[in-house]
């Protein structure tokens, strides 16, 4: 691996563990904890964590998020040469929006392989049917992302069935 490459990975990284302080935030909160950060030149444009649940919206997705806070940030829709870090494969709906701001490119941690669309089941951002494409990087704490996902998931689970049981 060149050095650039060690540089780059070092990069993700650092900002991949930025994207889990901000899944946390919305574990916390009681959503599904992903969360998503938008770099440029080292700079930070938006951050997001997923707020379906306290805002009853359905777009309050982490990236969907990040996106209007660097967009307000930048004063502009178009985020040339930004970087996207979320610990979750985005779905259909946030890989169209990151198509569509034109973002340069993404990085996720764990893949969804019910509902991912950049790989799993779908793969938008290499579609070339689309008017951009965007280099995709997957796996960076892929094992971190995943766990946060898999015990809320899990604590969700033990809940409903404690409460399946409370009523018999």
């Amino acid at each position: 691996m060149e050095l650039h490459s060690l540089d780059q990975a070092r990069e993700d990284h650092r900002w991949m563990a930025e994207a889990l302080k901000l899944a946390d935030q919305a574990e916390a909160a009681g959503d599904v904890p992903v969360g998503a950060i938008i770099v440029r030149t080292g700079e930070v444009l938006g951050r997001g964590y997923n707020r379906r649940e306290a805002e009853r919206d359905p777009t309050a997705h982490a990236e969907i998020l990040a996106l209007r806070d660097a967009a307000e940030r930048a004063d502009l829709w178009r985020l040339d040469g930004a970087t996207m870090y979320v610990t979750l494969e985005p779905c259909t709906m946030c890989a169209g929006a990151l198509v569509n701001s034109r973002i340069a490119r993404l990085v996720f941690g764990a893949s969804d392989p019910k509902g991912g669309a950049c790989g799993s089941l779908y793969d938008i951002p290499a579609d070339t049917r689309l008017n951009h494409r965007i280099p995709v990087t997957r796996g960076v704490l892929a094992d971190e992302s995943g766990q946060l996902l898999r015990a809320f998931f899990g604590e969700r689970r033990r809940l409903a069935r404690a409460a399946r049981e409370a009523q018999r």
